[in-house]
């Protein structure tokens, strides 16, 4: 076979999958998890493949998708269903239709009911059934897209009328399997038991799950292409260097004048108690105020908030803004209370 396969997990169970061919070096990776981005990179340089397409076999509500990011990056294609709302797509399939990869054929099922834009890969002897088929279980049909009854119609109508023998791959495991078969999630899976239409639909309306962490904002980076919170803290803490709380202790004690603190927590925060001698502007007010409080551009100025990532976007906006000495303070106020360093007023202690 001319394929190359790798399956990638993350800690929280997420799987994604880097299929290349080996004759023509071309590759594809398969529901990319944002936090992988490194990794995927290297696997690639190590096999010597060329990444030619990505593709996220839905519109992921549980984890950020790094499609568009590779995408942008490594200048290649995204690849999801028609009915995909995100504007980053650039390539649309459908059910029936084939991805040629170098010598490998990648066929398209459409099998919405997890959400409308499901899809699954069949490639040579393997299946790659994203949330529609787990191992032992099914996607859930209770998020936005979700539908029971197009579920039980992918499910008993299309994937498992595979050949028994087929490999399934999903985008999620919750156990140490790598894969399972078709014939295997026919007679183990406890939700496939169940094979009338009604008795399935109404398994999927009383399963009561809780909802995914991150669901609000999982779907709207996924669906729109904005960016994470976590994401705007990495590239913020790019574009700034740092300061130690001993350092700024110290540079108190023998140098004050050579740092000015910027305190921008919200204004009864600051009254509760500051670094002494640390000024104050909230950072939503950090743009207007900026002119009449910060004087001088060749100051430098150390940032802090309560736990050091406000902070960290602030001294990067001060940055954009022309002040170029602008640093963030390396743990925050919890930080500096906790190496119980002076405070204002004498002897307070913040509400952590």
């Amino acid at each position: 076979m001319a394929m190359i396969f790798h399956q990638l997990a993350t800690q929280r169970g997420c799987q994604s999958y880097l299929i290349g061919c080996s004759h023509q070096r071309s590759a594809i990776i398969i529901d990319p998890e944002l936090s992988m981005q490194d990794n995927y990179r290297a696997l690639l340089n190590k096999e010597g493949l060329r990444l030619h397409y990505l593709l996220d076999t839905h519109t992921h509500a549980d984890h950020f998708s790094a499609s568009q990011t590779l995408a942008r990056q490594l200048q290649v294609p995204v690849i999801m269903h028609r009915n995909s709302p995100a504007p980053f797509v650039t390539f649309h399939v459908d059910d029936g239709e084939m991805i040629r990869l170098g010598e490998l054929k990648l066929e398209i099922i459409h099998t919405p009911g997890h959400t409308e834009d499901s899809i699954c890969i069949l490639i040579a002897d393997r299946v790659l059934t994203g949330d529609t088929l787990l191992l032992g279980g099914t996607g859930r049909s209770d998020l936005p897209g979700g539908d029971p009854a197009k579920l039980y119609n992918s499910l008993f109508n299309k994937l498992l009328l595979l050949p028994p023998e087929t490999q399934v791959y999903p985008a999620h495991i919750y156990s140490d399997k790598k894969y399972t078969t078709i014939a295997s999630e026919l007679l183990n899976n406890r939700r496939l038991q169940i094979t009338g239409r009604s008795a399935f639909i109404k398994q999927m309306n009383t399963l009561n799950l809780d909802m995914p962490d991150h669901l609000t904002e999982a779907l709207r980076t996924n669906l729109s292409g904005g960016k994470t919170v976590a994401s705007l803290l990495a590239e913020a803490a790019e574009k700034v260097p740092f300061m130690s709380l001993r350092e700024v202790a110290l540079k108190l004690k023998t140098e004050p004048q050579a740092i000015l603190l910027l305190d921008v927590r919200e204004t009864d925060q600051f009254r509760r108690g500051h670094i002494p001698g640390a000024i104050n502007i909230p950072r939503g007010q950090l743009e207007l105020q900026v002119n009449s409080q910060l004087t001088n551009p060749t100051q430098r100025i150390v940032t802090y908030c309560q736990f050091g990532k406000i902070s960290t976007l602030a001294a990067a906006t001060l940055k954009e803004l022309g002040f170029d000495r602008a640093v963030a303070l390396d743990g925050g106020y919890n930080g500096w209370l906790e190496m119980d360093y002076p405070v204002e007023p004498a002897g307070h202690n913040d509400e952590v």
